[in-house]
């Protein structure tokens, strides 16, 4: 099995058997699988939407979300076989406006994109005020789960 770490602004999916790790704040992992393939991807993403002026990347959910769907029905998924686990969006900064809680809202990007696309979420570690690191196996689907301490919130 290979291993990919996976870094902000990017996403990894293959139909080969792959360990992905990645670590997560205010940002937020979608990882999807397809149980029928035994494949599976996930992304990174750091902001909820694009701005529409800057390059459309995975560095924002609504971008990030549609491309990993893409990429996963380009290996030969069906959406009905897809199922969703979401990770991260802690408020690892203190926000000084409601404006500012980027991890909030990045939960709300992955909650309404993946409703929209009828994956379910079956599962989730999202919100609080730690990081994590997760590791994911693209070919059972199967997420390995720890939070990091925040030294700025004791």
């Amino acid at each position: 099995m290979t291993r990919h770490f996976l870094y902000p602004s990017t996403m990894f999916a293959a139909s080969q058997p792959a360990e992905v790790t990645t670590i997560l704040g205010s940002c937020v992992a979608v990882c999807l699988w397809d149980k029928y393939l035994g494949i599976g991807g996930i992304n990174h993403y750091m902001l909820p939407t694009w701005n529409g002026m800057e390059l459309a990347s995975p560095k924002y959910g609504n971008i990030a979300i549609e491309r990993l769907v893409e990429k996963m029905l380009s290996l030969g998924s069906k959406k009905n076989n897809l199922v969703a686990k979401v990770f991260g969006g802690g408020e690892v900064i203190s926000a000084t406006t409601p404006v500012m809680h980027i991890g909030e809202r990045n939960i709300m990007v992955a909650e309404e994109m993946l409703d929209e696309y009828n994956i379910p979420i079956i599962s989730r570690s999202t919100g609080g005020k730690n990081g994590r690191k997760i590791i994911f196996n693209t070919h059972t689907g199967e997420v390995l789960h720890g939070f990091i301490k925040n030294s700025m919130n004791k």
